[in-house]
């Protein structure tokens, strides 16, 4: 069974996941535990992408429009908005391209912001997308998690690792977030792999909004440049666009659209976490379910659903 196979390739990275296979252009669909709920990490921000987009198209937002960013609002985060040391100016759109090619989570709650958590799930609820929980924004989620690990909130978390005595003793303190109940799927931004992959075969098929909108948010999803995950499963004449998301030691992810050259296209999300919590998760494990999974939709015989 295609199921087993593809569990067995999990374990064979020290994790356990779900995984969800839509070809656009046709019925075929594969689902590996794909309506268990899972934390997204920053795989909802196509979500996000889509909402911002979508305005920008119906005329609600000018993505030309220009947002001052002070390091006081910064999110945490290791890359973007948040390692400046003075105010930047920048517009929404690079906003969006910040939060979808290097995810940034200071631009990603800048946008969340500007477009309203509660737009974005009025969105997905239209589109038949349930499987999708959003608290809000990222820093709020953060604070939150921490919060519920016994800290005053992220800061002082991020403060408790700064100063362990021992690189060990930091590492417990982040297990002990990676265990509060703030990080578990419902608490923290989660999904199914299921619709997931159903948001990625709209937007491909344009019918996520308007054709303007998945166009943009499709362009710009093209310009990750990460390879770890379900890119690595694939040879360099496979097109491979996707936005990625990771919790060290708590989440690897990766959802987006591969593409052969025969022009048959799939929509997959691939959700996975540690066997250990806090142990690694190999990435290349999920380009490897990825292409197990695709390798049997594409084989001769293989009935639409499986």
């Amino acid at each position: 069974m295609i199921e087993e196979t593809i569990v067995e390739v999990f374990a064979a990275g020290g994790c356990r996941g779900s995984l969800s296979v839509r070809e656009i252009d046709g019925p075929r669909r594969l689902s590996v535990a794909g309506g268990e709920l899972a934390v997204a990490a920053s795989t909802f921000k196509i979500a996000i992408g889509l909402e911002f987009f979508c305005r920008a198209a119906e005329g609600d937002v000018d993505p030309a429009e220009r947002v001052a960013v002070s390091p006081a609002e910064a999110s945490p985060g290791g890359q973007g908005l948040c390692i400046t040391e003075d105010p930047v100016e920048i517009s929404l759109r690079d906003t969006a391209r910040l939060m979808l090619t290097i995810s940034d989570n200071t631009a990603t709650d800048v946008l969340i912001r500007r477009v309203g958590i509660e737009r974005v799930r009025a969105r997905l609820a239209g589109l038949g997308l349930t499987g999708f929980h959003l608290p809000g924004t990222i820093r709020y989620e953060l604070d939150t998690a921490a919060r519920a690990a016994g800290f005053a909130g992220w800061e002082a978390m991020a403060a408790r690792i700064r100063h362990a005595p021992s690189p060990q003793e930091g590492e417990a303190v982040w297990r002990r977030v990676l265990a509060s109940p703030g990080m578990r799927p419902g608490r923290i931004s989660s999904v199914t792999a299921d619709d997931l992959a159903a948001l990625l075969r709209a937007v491909w098929r344009d019918e996520a909004g308007p054709a303007q909108a998945c166009s943009d948010l499709r362009r710009m999803m093209g310009q990750q440049r990460l390879t770890r995950k379900i890119a690595a499963g694939f040879g360099p004449h496979v097109q491979v666009v996707s936005k990625s998301g990771t919790v060290p030691g708590g989440v690897s992810n990766d959802a987006g659209v591969v593409a052969f050259p025969d022009g048959r296209r799939y929509a997959i999300a691939v959700l996975t976490r540690p066997l250990t919590p806090g142990a690694p998760t190999r990435e290349d494990i999920l380009g490897t379910a990825a292409r197990v999974a695709l390798d049997h939709l594409r084989a001769p015989g293989t009935p639409p659903s499986s």
